[in-house]
């Protein structure tokens, strides 16, 4: 069984790990599930319960775990396998910007994360996730590339696959609120010239913009996320901000204008709170 601190290691290190479920139970519960987006293939009684929905099943299904969306997960058999793959966004897609995963209709708020699966397709994915081990344990200089094409076949594979009837697909008020504010959220980026900075960078204004008070807002986000809304846009633009500092050439002040800071010292002070580097420093890197 692999240890819980070399589990660790590997999210860390390479924001990715992949593994047979009957041989790491332990190391499953340990990992923060908030930095990590999940599928999971298993074969089994279960219930799962979603974004305040539920869904049964029994047999083989492939689960897409969202680390915005809070889910629990009830083993109701005896005997349960399968594997799981656990990868951040960053790991799956360090290049391209154009559309977050929470768009994805396999990921987002309200989409279909629970797919109902074949014995023939089982064993087609039961393939892809054992090459997705082996490449992990290998040498292979370019393994991580590889192991993003085998996430994204399993990712395409899954879209043309038929979402379960099983699964409730009903959304209560808070869900569609959550859900509104989610897309409005990832609209706002990328931003693309310090010309044009965020407009929208406080739950106030995200309030105002959905015209529902900002209380409201802030108890339906968070009992459907598990999060406050401020965290969702705190971790938003610091998500931009990186991707800001890695990929353009824009001085520290446009970084902070762009993202909505008045000032430059506001946006150093906010970026150091949320990665422990500041600005500069996370450039250089």
């Amino acid at each position: 069984m692999r240890a819980v601190s070399e589990f660790n290691n590997l999210l860390k290190l390479r924001g990715f790990n992949v593994f047979q479920i009957e041989e790491d139970k332990k190391a499953t519960r340990v990992y923060s599930r908030k930095d990590f987006y999940k599928i999971c293939l298993t074969t089994g009684k279960s219930k799962i319960h979603y974004a305040g929905r539920s869904f049964e099943a029994e047999g083989t299904i492939l689960f897409f775990g969202n680390p915005h969306i809070p889910y629990s997960w009830e083993t109701l058999s005896t005997t349960y396998v399968g594997y799981t793959c656990l990868f951040s966004e960053d790991f799956l897609d360090p290049h391209n910007r154009s559309e977050s995963l929470q768009q994805s209709p396999l990921f987002k708020i309200g989409g279909t994360p629970i797919l109902e699966i074949t014995p023939k397709q089982r064993d087609f994915l039961n393939t892809i996730f054992r090459k997705m081990i082996e490449e992990q344990q290998s040498d292979y200089a370019h393994k991580d590339d590889l192991i993003r094409n085998y996430i994204n076949l399993i990712l395409h594979e899954s879209l043309k696959l038929q979402p379960s009837e099983n699964y409730d697909q009903h959304k209560n008020a808070a869900v569609r609120l959550t859900s509104v504010f989610m897309e409005l959220l990832e609209r706002q980026f990328p931003v693309e010239t310090p010309d044009r900075p965020l407009q929208l960078k406080s739950a106030k204004d995200y309030a105002e913009n959905l015209a529902v008070h900002v209380n409201h807002l802030n108890r339906s986000v968070k009992e459907v996320t598990g999060k406050p809304t401020t965290s969702h846009i705190s971790e938003r633009i610091i998500s931009e901000a990186k991707a800001i500092l890695q990929h353009t050439n824009w001085n520290i002040s446009e970084v902070a204008f762009a993202l909505g800071f008045d000032y430059p010292t506001y946006f150093t002070n906010f970026f150091k709170k949320h990665t422990g580097a500041n600005p500069s420093a996370f450039r250089k890197v």
